[in-house]
């Protein structure tokens, strides 16, 4: 049973302990469900890398020498593609994908391509992202097991250009030219889900340019989500201002009588937020500790779930009571497991005891799977070593289920 108290606080018992009265039949301890679908070698893999970054120091000097052998073009590629790149990542390109996306759809696991190359720095790179999206869209339209896209704004614009926008900087013609591109592709995305009927989600970026991808985001909501979500924006809920923003993006939709799309994030930047904050001098936009961070995700949960029908909800967490809690405020409010107006969602080689009891138990759950050439997805991969050694307890829980599962198999 979840502890209460320990992850929302004494203000905090009293409805959730009310909304855990009917508790639906959902465990996330089988581990023989969770791993059913990776072979004795790809679980030994798995035990490998959680082993290192369960230990900070490791996964530091390992993040390190990866980095150092990139730069000077050492050979360390094909290391990368036998360890972290094939546990993270379902392929250099959407044909070795394929694979994946059909092995989870036997689980009834779906997936969602995820062209996961960012920080791009050139018009040509923006571009062929953008393309790679529409391609994407387009696969996501054929197929049953694709329920979504996704792309990340940094892929498709200047991190740099975004962050001066947000700041009110008076843009150079060259710049606001290329500012009107981004529009332009933003648009381009956006209309071609509409046009296939299937929802694409935006990911979140840093805090001081996130303003600015929310109104690209919303505008594309205003134009697109008129008969349903189709525009996904998304909340990092360690933000002292996630929440807000969730509610007050919400209002804006309804004030203009569209849907509203919400992909739901604790958030992966903390480390760099917090730094860039006590650097220049302003207040740490990130919530003091995990316990505020959790409250927020669940009552960000309960809020979309009691405007359902406005609301479209992806929970992208990796975290079992909110996981848990999301069920119990399904079957609270009379909504089936498999209703589309809520989804599961968790990075493919994370978290397997959750999404495969999930869809075991007939709820919506996809799987995020990253492809793209070996270097060009390594800023995904450093984040999530970054997220695995800095969130507390994460891989240790992943290390332990795995080594419950090598256990299991030996025995039997």
């Amino acid at each position: 049973m979840p502890n209460h108290q320990f992850l929302h606080g004494e203000q905090e018992v009293s409805p959730y302990i009310r909304a855990m009265e009917a508790r639906p039949p959902v465990s996330f301890e089988d581990t023989s469900c969770a791993f059913a679908y990776r072979n004795d070698a790809e679980l030994k893999r798995a035990h490998f890398i959680f082993s290192v970054v369960n230990h900070p120091w490791v996964a530091a000097m390992a993040t390190g020498v990866v980095k150092t052998g990139l730069a000077l073009r050492l050979p360390v590629e094909g290391i990368i593609r036998k360890t972290v790149f094939d546990h993270f990542c379902a392929g250099e390109d959407k044909s070795q994908a394929e694979e994946v996306i059909n092995r989870l759809a036997t689980y009834h696991v779906r997936a969602i391509l995820d062209y996961a190359v960012e920080g791009e720095h050139t018009e040509q790179g923006f571009e062929q992202t953008t393309e790679e999206t529409l391609c994407n869209l387009e696969t996501a339209a054929q197929s049953a097991n694709i329920p979504f896209c996704v792309f990340k704004p940094t892929g498709i614009a200047s991190a740099d250009l975004l962050e001066k926008v947000q700041q009110g900087v008076v843009l150079t013609v060259e710049e606001e030219k290329a500012y009107a591109r981004v529009k332009e592709r933003f648009d381009r995305i956006c209309r071609k889900a509409h046009e296939l009927d299937i929802p694409v989600m935006v990911d979140a970026e840093d805090s001081w340019y996130q303003d600015v991808v929310d109104r690209l985001v919303l505008e594309m909501m205003k134009k697109y989500n008129t008969q349903r979500a189709i525009v996904y924006n998304t909340y990092q809920l360690y933000r002292t201002a996630g929440l807000s923003n969730l509610r007050n993006h919400f209002h804006e939709a309804v004030m203009h009588n569209i849907f509203f799309g919400a992909k739901l994030v604790r958030g992966a930047y903390m480390e760099k937020e917090r730094e860039r904050a006590a650097r220049l001098g302003y207040p740490d936009p990130i919530h003091p500790n995990k316990e505020a961070t959790d409250n927020a995700f669940n009552s960000a949960l309960a809020f979309c779930v009691d405007n359902k029908q406005r609301v479209s909800l992806v929970c992208g967490s990796h975290n079992e009571y909110s996981n848990y809690y999301l069920t119990v405020l399904m079957e609270k409010h009379g909504l089936a497991a498999s209703d589309g107006r809520v989804w599961f969602a968790q990075l493919y080689g994370m978290s397997d005891h959750i999404s495969f009891n999930l869809a075991r138990c007939g709820y919506n759950v996809v799987k995020y799977l990253p492809y793209g050439p070996v270097r060009k997805v390594m800023p995904y991969l450093f984040r999530r070593a970054e997220e695995n050694t800095s969130v507390a307890g994460q891989s240790s829980r992943e290390l332990l289920l795995i080594k419950a599962e090598l256990k299991r198999r030996r025995s039997s």
